[in-house]
């Protein structure tokens, strides 16, 4: 495959657009660390909401997509579909309380709501650990991604790859801070999401797929086209529908996708105008990711099985590269080398925005952590805001030397990262629960934290040798999930109690509600304090969960009928879409029926 000068011309325009972008706003950025990390708390709803999209698309998910389809069908993606649960809980729960907080960073939540050196432990603690440690390995992770697209279409070695796609986004995002990160967000999620059409409409197109009624149409691919898995096949079933709905979505953390909201859709929740941007913000976001993104990807995943039926064929295909990267992912970039002339280059800089994105965006959050509640919490708390923004600059160019370096061992350190996918396996239940529960302390989230590790670590390096039967993934999870939760339930009951002031404090703060402050309530008001000023916010929790509900139902069935209509089965494609529409303006209804809040 060999790049045209008009291909060429259209990356070179990209990565030159990107910088113009930092640059123009540079000046804002570097007036405060408020200004720097969360752009003054003045964003439009829109903008954040296409930010989060955009950040949660990197150069891998088109990949991931096709491995899941390839392998187990269009009902593969129920391991990421069932996140929907918690970001509608986000949208409807968690973003106003997030607003309220007012924090700088999510991590800052720690001394906000718990007390003592336990807090800030848990502050400094995570700041490093998640700041720069997993960030650096999901950041490597995603660069790795990139090199093996890059391999297939520029034809560059990883260096140059790292090097030139690396500079571009470090100098854009530590020039330009949050602002620059969510403007070019903006671009790119535009440029990212014609890119995957434009590929999708080319590739259907192929005589060897015949068009959409001829993919559909063929035996190898009507067989992956279920959107439920086959209840007959157990395991299947319980593996890829049962488990996620039941379990995952509630109990395991990881970025992008948390119990209770946190890291990056935090930071943007964190800089919306309001309480109402917030939520509108995040709404968005779950409804362009879960409801229109994915089709696109899943039907290059669905050609790819015509073209490329099996590994042999892509080996063959490509008998250059390295046998080790050929695996199920690899026919996402392998269908890319089929792209016409200015088509390819489109293509090729949406991939290239897609890893952008979430490169600039996990480098700001990063940096945040590591200024915010690292460097000014314990090193410097006495220093001035120029001086914030610098170093949160330098710890930007830091976070992404680093990840060049370790994207070039990353092979070696695949068995480390997995454990730390595993280690957030019932850790979800606690930050559900911890703006609810006044007795949630930071000795549970300290006995979560090591509990779950302890677990990963014991599936992964000292059960495969103790000769005992192999435990699959569904076992893994509920067994970590199990013991993390009794391990941290039983820390809430018998670990130091918070300080009953932070507890007000944050009551009065936050607001949150509920049963589960009624004794902090109760002896407030036996002291002659109020915490619930009249007038102010209900508990809000029943109704944000019955729009949690009505919000689940509206997007999925958006997505089936999205899928339906693809497949050409009209008469559930026009029943989905009217559910969707009378769920939707029924859930506006409710909503706008909610309990008085803060504004």
């Amino acid at each position: 495959m060999i790049l045209s000068a008009l291909d060429w011309s259209i990356i070179v325009a990209y990565f030159l657009l990107s910088l113009v972008i930092g640059l123009a706003v540079s000046r804002r950025s570097g007036r405060s660390a408020d200004e720097f990390f969360l752009s003054g708390r003045s964003m439009p709803w829109w903008l954040l909401g296409v930010s989060m999209v955009a950040t949660t698309f990197s150069s891998d998910t088109p990949n991931l997509v096709t491995d899941m389809v390839r392998q187990n069908g269009v009902a593969g993606n129920w391991a990421w579909w069932a996140f929907l649960l918690t970001g509608m809980l986000t949208v409807f729960v968690y973003a106003r309380l997030w607003r309220r907080s007012s924090v700088l960073t999510d991590l800052e939540f720690y001394e906000l709501r718990y007390s003592g050196r336990a807090a800030a432990f848990l502050r400094g603690f995570r700041a490093v650990y998640l700041g720069a440690f997993f960030n650096v390995l999901v950041l490597a992770t995603v660069s790795m991604a990139l090199t093996k697209i890059a391999a297939v279409i520029l034809h560059w070695p990883v260096g140059w790859t790292l090097l030139i796609a690396g500079i571009v986004t470090v100098i854009y995002s530590a020039i330009g801070g949050f602002s620059g990160v969510l403007l070019t967000d903006f671009f790119q999620f535009i440029l990212a999401m014609a890119g995957a059409v434009a590929a999708a409409v080319v590739i259907l197109g192929r005589p060897d797929v015949g068009g959409l009624s001829g993919l559909m149409a063929n035996p190898v691919v009507a067989a992956k086209l279920n959107l439920i898995p086959d209840p007959g096949d157990g395991q299947t079933f319980l593996l890829l529908l049962v488990l996620p709905l039941a379990v995952q979505w509630w109990s395991v953390w990881y970025p992008g996708a948390e119990p209770g909201g946190g890291g990056y859709i935090a930071q943007r929740m964190l800089a919306a105008r309001s309480e109402g941007g917030a939520v509108a913000a995040t709404l968005f976001f779950n409804f362009a990711h879960y409801a229109l993104r994915p089709w696109p990807w899943i039907l290059v995943a669905l050609a790819s099985l015509v073209v490329f039926p099996d590994l042999a064929s892509l080996q063959q295909a490509f008998p250059h590269a390295d046998p080790g990267l050929i695996r199920h992912d690899f026919a996402y970039p392998a269908m890319l080398s089929f792209m016409p002339a200015g088509l390819l280059g489109l293509v090729t800089a949406s991939l290239l925005a897609a890893y952008m994105s979430t490169v600039a965006t996990h480098l700001n959050w990063g940096s945040s952590y590591l200024v915010n509640d690292l460097y000014r919490r314990f090193f410097r708390p006495d220093a001035g805001e120029r001086r914030l923004v610098l170093v949160g600059r330098l710890a930007t160019v830091g976070l992404m030397a680093v990840t060049s370096i370790v994207t070039l061992l990353l092979e070696n350190a695949l068995q480390a990262f997995q454990i730390l996918l595993q280690i957030g396996a019932g850790t979800g239940l606690l930050f559900i629960l911890r703006w609810f529960w006044w007795r949630v302390n930071a000795a549970s989230e300290i006995t979560a934290m090591v509990t779950s590790f302890l677990v990963a670590v014991y599936f992964q390096l000292v059960h495969p040798h103790t000769g005992l039967p192999a435990v699959g993934v569904p076992v893994q999870l509920v067994a970590g999930v199990a013991v993390t939760t009794v391990a941290w339930l039983a820390a809430a009951w018998l670990g130091p109690a918070t300080d009953p002031a932070v507890l007000r404090s944050f009551y009065r703060k936050v607001h949150p509600g509920g049963p589960g402050w009624r004794r902090v309530l109760d002896e407030a008001r036996r002291n002659g304090e109020t915490l619930a000023a009249p007038g102010g916010p209900g508990w809000d929790v029943p109704h944000g969960i019955l729009c949690m509900f009505l919000g689940c139902v509206t997007i999925y069935c958006a997505l089936f009928a999205t899928g339906n209509w693809i497949y050409g089965r009209t008469v559930p494609a026009v029943i989905l879409s009217a559910v969707a529409v009378s769920v939707a303006t029924l859930l506006a209804l409710v909503w706008r029926r909610r309990p008085s809040t803060l504004t």
